[in-house]
């Protein structure tokens, strides 16, 4: 291979020749950067690309763009101004041995002439790899700087090495001003174009070529030459270009649309885009062009098979069952009838209705693949191989509970509360997602009750039961309904919840008060901010109203607050003072007819020592069996009722049992059970006393390996204060 100067009648000497059988785009081709028209993002004074070229600094460049935008014609200003040798090839027509010479050129230039070599390669991603690979060394060591030109996107059909190594340069179809201006620069050129002519232009006939060419200079030329060379000139010379003949130089563009190339990719985005957007008309026309152009309609099946699962998804679980229907069909009956079916599926997707929560399974893998991997709580082990080591013991067995649900903790307990999976809100999901976030709900709520139970201020005669085995999500569900039903919560009900359990009273006010509004009281900004962080990944379409307010200060929270709620209800499920105080620092947020329901934990009862001490040495239960029971103690609802009712308040408490089965771990067991020994007046403070070190040490491995054994019965205790202002 001969470099441009040695052989003038390479690649690009011979378009330098002046010969009126050139093509007018070819002859028009610039020859300097000044003449360049478009692309001044890249082109433009000062511009990095413009300073490489004009200070012959050039590194390996890839030039990438649609036709007609000027990537073979940069290549051909480089040529006209480099000092290095210039070498050209087009890539579909050249192979290994092609690509050998031109090292070997360079490599020869480098050593007898000290000069460097450019390789322009057209059509750059025709490239195969053993082609590129061969390449790609001369290009690392600096024998040859190359210069690729493809239409194609580089990042995927040029070898990612030789990309590394080059600077990519996107050139953008050309804007209708400068095709208008390329087409002026023919009419009056009178060396390359027409200006030794009288042509005039009639009708906009040169819009509509513009217009037409759609960005592409080398089209747009390409017609406005055959329009002058087929129109006779009139009795004055002239050359009449009408809008007639510009649109017979101009008929429509063939459908631009290589399976292999980005149109096609840009394509099938496009039609995948409409789908998701809901936009059957889109739809319809992106996959028509596919179909003319000559795609395989089995992928576009495979496309919206993957699309039905992954942006209709739950929303409507039908969608899948249609497309692979279709397709189905489509492969008994082919084409043409089989459009039909191509249309079926794509209308049905097109109009049902939306979720991708199936991409919530990414949110996991990305926690599994970032995260330390979390051990399989030993409850969900495979109790078949290791039971001796505690595999499968406390498993709850759904079916074996009221809606074949119990909570329960399966995410690892480095995970737990974690949240992957959100309910999308539209069709067949919508359903699910109450119930969803109601289970969820429940469970979160348990897990904080549980938490919290060591330190929490509970009734001292019943606490250490309820804080050893917490209270279950079903006790809190069947809770939450009491206290909702007995509020009387109305559509438009205006609510203030009283804090605590991460909104678990909010929530439920929210799906009943829905012409309403919700507040929920924070204890600190922190507990509003991750309620926040909470709500903002699970939380339903309607959220609470966030109000930071610590109850020792609610008056003065209240004063600060420009907007003066009037709340016709008051729920309270945590621990709160048995004084009014708090209660009328609230009155001017609330209505005088308003309703307060609140709920205190109650008193379980005198413990069933004879079931939990069975298995108990007989000395040690006899023993027990003998201890007094502790006196019962005035609840915190019967402490607040006594105030309220010197303050003239209407109130009521009832007391409620709700069932709930836990299962206690034994080191959990014994934690809980020790801090329930040291609270005053308790049942448990009173037995430790009675019993010497040894005894009571005896008894915390009795009552731990019964607690942890299986699941027992914690019966949940709630005394419920219904309170009303004086009349």
């Amino acid at each position: 291979m001969k470099s441009r100067k040695e052989n003038p009648r390479d690649l690009f000497a011979a378009a330098t020749e002046k010969n009126s059988k050139q093509p007018l785009a070819d002859r028009m081709r610039p020859r300097t950067l000044d003449e360049f028209v478009g692309q001044e993002h890249i082109l433009g004074p000062g511009r990095l690309l413009r300073r490489a070229i004009q200070a012959d600094r050039l590194t390996s460049v890839i030039f990438s763009g649609p036709p007609g935008t000027g990537k073979t014609t940069l290549a051909r200003i480089v040529a006209n101004t480099t000092q290095s040798q210039f070498l050209a090839i087009n890539a579909v027509l050249a192979g290994v041995k092609d690509i050998r010479e031109a090292i070997e050129s360079a490599a020869e230039a480098r050593k007898l002439h000290g000069q460097g070599t450019l390789l322009f390669i057209d059509e750059v991603h025709r490239f195969n790899k053993a082609q590129q690979d061969a390449l790609l060394p001369h290009v690392e060591n600096g024998t040859l700087i190359l210069i690729g030109a493809t239409t194609e996107n580089p990042f995927f059909e040029v070898n990612k090495a030789l990309v590394s190594r080059s600077r990519i340069f996107q050139l953008h179809s050309l804007e209708d001003r400068h095709v208008r201006q390329a087409l002026e620069n023919a009419l009056h050129d009178a060396e390359r174009g027409y200006g030794t002519l009288k042509v005039v232009e009639e009708d906009g006939a040169l819009d509509h070529i513009v217009r037409m060419a759609s960005g592409d200079a080398r089209s747009a030329l390409n017609a406005l030459e055959l329009a002058v060379e087929t129109t006779q000139p009139d009795k004055d010379g002239v050359v009449r270009i009408t809008l007639g003949v510009a649109e017979e130089s101009i008929q429509r563009k063939a459908v631009l649309y290589d399976k292999e190339g980005d149109a096609h990719y840009d394509t099938i985005s496009a039609f995948i885009k409409s789908v998701r957007g809901s936009d059957p008309d889109a739809a319809l026309y992106w996959m028509a062009k596919m179909v003319e152009a000559g795609e395989d309609p089995r992928f576009i099946f495979r496309r919206m098979i993957i699309l039905a699962a992954e942006d209709v998804g739950l929303a409507d679980p039908k969608a899948l069952n249609v497309v692979m229907s279709a397709a189905a069909a489509f492969d008994y009956v082919g084409l043409p009838e089989g459009q039909f079916h191509l249309s079926e599926a794509c209308l049905y997707l097109a109009t049902a209705p939306k979720s991708n929560s199936t991409m919530s399974y990414f949110d996991a893998l990305s926690v599994v693949r970032k995260e330390r991997v979390g051990e399989v709580p030993d409850a969900l082990k495979d109790a078949s191989r290791d039971a001796d080591l505690g595999h499968g013991q406390g498993y709850l067995y759904p079916h074996a509970y009221r809606d074949h649900w119990v909570e329960q903790q399966y995410l690892p307990s480095t995970l737990r509360g974690r949240v992957f999976y959100d309910p999308g809100r539209l069709g067949h999901e919508s359903g699910l997602r109450e119930e969803t976030l109601r289970r969820r709900e429940a469970q979160i709520a348990a897990s904080d009750e549980n938490d919290s139970a060591p330190t929490a201020k509970a009734s001292v005669r019943s606490s250490w039961l309820d804080r050893a085995a917490g209270v279950g999500s079903d006790a809190l569900r069947l809770l939450r309904d009491d206290l909702c039903e007995a509020a009387g919560l109305r559509r438009e009900s205006q609510v203030l919840d009283l804090g605590g359990h991460h909104g678990f009273l909010a929530w439920e006010a929210l799906r009943r008060c829905v012409e309403g509004g919700v507040w929920h009281r924070c204890d600190s900004v922190e507990e509003e901010k991750e309620l926040s962080a909470w709500m903002e990944r699970a939380g339903p379409l309607n959220l609470p109203r966030l109000w930071v307010a610590p109850l020792t200060s609610l008056a003065e929270a209240a004063r600060m607050l420009t907007e003066k709620p009037r709340f016709d209800v008051v729920l309270g499920l945590q621990t709160l003072p048995s004084s009014v105080e708090w209660m009328e620092a609230l009155r001017q947020m609330v209505a005088p007819s308003a309703r307060w329901v609140l709920a205190f934990r109650g008193d379980s009862g005198t413990p069933p020592w004879k079931e939990w001490l069975r298995d108990a040495p007989t000395p040690l239960r006899d023993k027990v069996l003998s201890i007094p029971n502790a006196k019962p103690l005035p609840s915190e609802a019967m402490k607040l009722e006594e105030a309220l009712k010197k303050e003239g308040w209407k109130t009521q408490v009832t007391s409620r049992a709700y069932p709930d089965r836990r299962r206690l771990a034994p080191a959990q067991a014994r934690e809980w059970l020790n801090r329930a020994a040291e609270r005053p007046q308790g049942h448990f403070t009173i037995v430790r006393t009675a019993l010497n070190p040894d005894e009571w040490e005896a008894l915390l491995a009795v009552m731990s390996a019964y607690f942890s054994r299986e699941p027992r019965d914690f019966p949940a205790v709630y005394d419920v204060l219904t309170a009303e202002y004086p009349s």
